[in-house]
């Protein structure tokens, strides 16, 4: 099971063919633990590659969870 952030499920509903506005309405009323799926995320990541702490929040960044949600992510993991 793959884990997303919030901006990244959203991103990939409208992929899947899913208006803008209906796919931000599902992911808002999933009421969805970011700091879980940083978390999964980042256990997905490092069965996949080596990060360091910072090379690993900065991936999750990019995959669209905050500040915050990274480093927790990061944290569950290290």
């Amino acid at each position: 099971m793959t884990a997303f952030s919030r901006s990244g499920l959203i991103e990939q509903l409208e992929y899947e063919g899913f208006s803008t506005e209906d796919a931000t309405y599902a992911v808002d009323n999933l009421n969805a633990d970011w700091n879980k799926q940083a978390a999964l995320s980042a256990e997905q990541y490092l069965e996949m590659t080596s990060f360091s702490r910072s090379g690993l929040i900065e991936q999750l960044e990019y995959e669209g969870f905050t500040s915050a949600q990274a480093e927790y992510g990061a944290n569950a993991v290290h």
